[in-house]
């Protein structure tokens, strides 16, 4: 299986050796081009609004877009999340606006909020995994269709709707594989 990683900023390594533990391939995505023949796309952690204005300086944004919409599963971890939902808290703008779910910036506060935890999550492990969340968002209204696949202090931090998996936390900031292993499925599917 190939899976691209959006590779413009943010956490791209992390998410390589993930995929590539998972004995998957990993390609650095940095311009449509290399889009071709993946099976999937991670859109990972890292500071949403750089990331936008690189893909908008690009002109990525609007055909990624349109692969999202065509089905390419896609997996948005934190800053990616953001870059994916449809509304944005007390925000006009929106990137992709591809899952229906509207997401707080920067949710559990500052840096020096972040905060780890174990947690089991049944749609992914029957075992706990770690979270780590730094500078998390967390999803505050989901539309038709989003399912939710956990929850923090009852509030949302993953959810899936069609082909588009998000996540509020880092999975990729860990040695566990279990979240990219879930992703892989999608993929297969």
């Amino acid at each position: 299986m190939k899976i691209g990683i959006l590779s413009l900023q943010g956490g791209v390594a992390e998410h390589i050796k993930h995929i590539r533990a998972l004995n998957s391939t990993a390609v650095e995505v940095r311009k449509l081009e290399d889009l071709e023949g993946i099976d999937g796309l991670i859109l990972p952690g890292g500071e949403s609004t750089a990331i936008g204005k690189i893909l908008k300086e690009r002109n990525m944004l609007e055909p990624l877009k349109n692969i999202i919409q065509a089905g390419l599963p896609t997996w948005g971890t934190c800053a990616g999340m953001i870059l994916l939902a449809k509304e944005l808290e007390e925000e006009i703008i929106s990137y992709f606006g591809v899952i229906d779910i509207r997401v707080k910036r920067n949710a559990y506060g500052r840096q020096i909020n972040s905060f780890s935890l174990m947690e089991i999550i049944e749609e992914v492990s029957a075992e706990p995994i770690p979270l780590i969340f730094i500078r998390a968002p967390y999803i505050t209204r989901v539309g038709d269709g989003v399912r939710i696949i956990h929850k923090v202090k009852d509030n949302v931090v993953a959810a899936v709707q069609r082909n588009i998996l998000v996540s509020s936390f880092h999975p990729e900031l860990t040695g566990n594989l279990e979240f990219h292993k879930y992703f892989l499925d999608m993929c297969k599917n």
